[in-house]
């Protein structure tokens, strides 16, 4: 579909014109002759027998938009990459795959990463370089560096690119562990014992600075806390999702998280807000209040949400990508405020707000202050007089003024793609509020978004697509877009007892280990097999802001293992998580998915099975509690699973309490099969 928008009033007009990605669009009108990824660009560079320069961004991106305003929009530059060089434009988030490989070679060339990505490479795609960020005037010396290397000493660049792609194919490469597997509670306890000394037990996260949220750390946390009780845990978790829910990377007015903090005390946000991270921190917050029904917990739930139905839902029920960390070309500036402009706004009242959200006359970050606390609640009521109860009616009060004004300001670009894995995060985050805080509205959006997912991501073959923008998809799905979207909906069926969604993610499962799993290994490439080869096909195996789509992929085996009675499953899932062991152990903040799985082999999970007319009320009365080695199943008749034959009884709602296959007597009261978890 052919873009007819007007060029007229720009000078400029490359082949990323007719890409739907907003990020590819903002480059659109660059005087670099962009490409998009493709054979046309491929094609040109070998025929030219130039080298390809590699850029790969995101649409939030703050440095992104640096270096294009710097260097991509500068016509001296551009001359420089359109005569000696193809140039090609990447959106990671919608190819994540290239990203892959070409932050890899940036980390082998430089022991660092990030975005702007720019790599240079031979026509055939061979890396000889990647860094990231570059001024202007570096810039233009590398591109002058290696185009005189090229014409001067090709041989080099050959020796260089073998290197690279050698590094690029060995990288997180797994083998077949082939010794039985066996797991201990005391490998647990090793993995903490590794991990505690990185935690920041004061602030949260985890010691020093950037600070990422890594909502997966904390899932596992809690697990390993509710097994084994170490108070140490806890201790980590609530200096995180307190400090987190306090702190300037939280939007206090309009609710959810940005990305990461530039501080060590979640002061400092980049501002960008991705809907990656809300969807996950949604479940996280929702399973600690489950655990500790601490009310701020649940504020953080509903106003994410809250935000997340406001402005970035789209009118088909998708989520959309995220909110830049920019607007009006400055980073944070929607989001900050200057003391004068809240003292007009809320009059004699301000000292209140401003003491509760840390506001100061000098400011305290860039000559504008962020909104954070730093102090208890009941030291600002006691200050002002106020009982807790009038402080908070008076603070949000406040916050809708504020808001109001707010509103009235340019917004950060919105990245409008919806993305298949990331919409899978953010529908288990409303499965997850559902059923915590039994909002039917939350399990309603969830249904609504599911549905959306099954019109517009599944294929007929049951082949996903990644992206959807504008009615058009045009990526072939990755494994995480599969194995998240797996989970999502083995969730959903827990939350509704609807064998549909067990169906779908089995027809899902099947479709991923034809088109995915490789056997000599036992793990699963990133890659589908129906997608052109790029230099190397790799496996992503350490879990990070996203859990790694194989350490989600083995849990979704796992989970519809046990659901499904499928020996192949739980053997396929055993085997990868036998390969990846030792580095759970050793390493458990970038393995913590994993050691969820983990938990499950050694606290073998419970089976219950709530069958009759009343199986509603009783299930929401078993999600009053924190039960992660649970797994719900049942409805209002006996339904096509194996573990509930013969358990429908006329006339009342009978549970079952059932562990690897053996069930205990049944009972009709929660409270009492809550006693046979015990």
């Amino acid at each position: 579909m052919k873009h007819t928008q007007d060029h007229k009033d720009h000078p400029y007009t490359n082949k990323l014109i007719d890409e739907s990605s907003p990020y590819l669009l903002q480059h659109a009108h660059n005087p670099v002759d962009w490409y998009p990824w493709g054979d046309e660009a491929l094609e040109k560079a070998k025929k030219e027998d130039k080298l390809l320069l590699i850029s790969v961004g995101y649409a939030a991106c703050h440095w992104c938009h640096v270096m294009e305003h710097e260097s991509f929009e500068d016509t001296t530059v551009a001359k420089v990459m359109n005569e000696n060089f193809v140039s090609i434009k990447i959106d990671r988030e919608e190819r994540p795959d290239i990203d892959q490989i070409y932050m890899d070679a940036c980390h082998l060339v430089n022991q660092r990463g990030g975005w702007p990505l720019n790599a240079i490479a031979l026509p055939d795609g061979r890396p000889i370089y990647a860094g990231t960020y570059y001024p202007k005037s570096k810039w233009l010396q590398l591109l002058v560096y290696f185009n005189d290397l090229k014409k001067n000493d090709p041989e080099k660049l050959e020796t260089q690119a073998q290197q690279l792609t050698q590094g690029i194919q060995q990288s997180e490469k797994i083998l077949l562990n082939p010794d039985p597997a066996e797991f201990e509670a005391k490998d647990l306890d090793d993995l903490f014992s590794r991990w505690v000394g990185r935690i920041d037990m004061e602030k949260g996260g985890r010691q020093g600075q950037p600070k990422f949220p890594m909502p997966s750390n904390y899932l596992y946390l809690l697990r390993y806390h509710h097994l084994t009780g170490n108070k140490q845990a806890m201790e980590g978790i609530k200096a995180t999702l307190d400090n987190m829910a306090w702190g300037g990377i939280y939007d206090h007015l309009g609710g959810g998280f940005a990305r990461y903090s530039t501080d060590s005390f979640w002061k400092v946000p980049h501002f960008e807000k991705m809907t990656y991270d809300n969807g996950q921190l949604v479940t996280l917050y929702s399973e600690a209040y489950q655990l500790t029904k601490d009310p701020l917990y649940k504020k953080v739930v509903y106003e994410t949400l809250e935000y997340t139905k406001r402005e970035m839902t789209s009118p088909e029920n998708g989520f959309y990508s995220s909110l830049d960390a920019d607007s009006e070309g400055v980073e944070g500036k929607f989001y900050v405020w200057d003391e004068a402009d809240i003292d007009s706004l809320l009059g004699e009242e301000s000292n209140i707000f401003k003491d509760y959200y840390t506001v100061k006359k000098a400011a305290q970050w860039e000559h504008h202050n962020i909104l954070y606390r730093t102090q208890a609640a009941g030291k600002v009521a006691k200050k002002h007089n106020l009982t807790e109860e009038d402080l908070a009616q008076k603070i949000e009060e406040h916050k809708v003024i504020l808001m109001k004004e707010r509103d009235k300001r340019i917004r950060p670009g919105l990245d409008d793609k919806i993305l298949t894995s990331w919409n899978a995060l953010m529908l288990k985050g409303y499965v997850d509020a559902y059923r915590v805080f039994g909002e039917e509205d939350f399990l309603k959006t969830a249904l609504a978004n599911a549905d959306f997912l099954v019109k517009n991501a599944i294929q007929k073959d049951n082949r996903l697509n990644r992206n959807y923008k504008d009615g058009k998809s045009s990526i072939n799905a990755f494994l995480d877009d599969y194995s998240l979207t797996i989970e999502a909906f083995i969730a959903l069926y827990e939350a509704t007892f609807d064998e549909k969604w067990l169906n779908k993610a089995n027809d899902l499962m099947k479709y991923t280990i034809e088109h995915f799993y490789d056997k000599e290994s036992g793990m699963f490439f990133y890659t589908s097999d129906v997608d052109a080869p790029l230099i190397a096909r790799k496996m992503e195996i350490a879990d990070n802001v996203i859990p790694a789509s194989n350490s989600s992929i083995a849990k979704g085996l796992y989970y519809l293992g046990l659901y499904l009675y499928n020996k192949d499953y739980l053997e396929k899932s055993k085997q990868m998580l036998q390969n990846v062991k030792k580095d759970v152990i050793k390493n458990g903040p970038f393995y913590s998915n994993w050691a969820i799985l983990l938990y499950h082999h050694i606290k073998e999970p419970y089976e219950v099975a709530i069958v009759g007319k009343d199986f509603q009320r009783i299930r929401q009365e078993f999600d009053q509690h924190y039960l992660p080695n649970t797994l719900l199943l049942g409805g209002k008749k006996e339904g096509s699973l194996e573990l509930l034959k013969n358990k429908m009884i006329d006339g009342q709602t009978t549970i079952y309490v059932c562990q690897n296959k053996a069930c205990k007597l049944p009972v009709t009261e929660t409270s009492k099969a809550l006693d046979l978890l015990k």
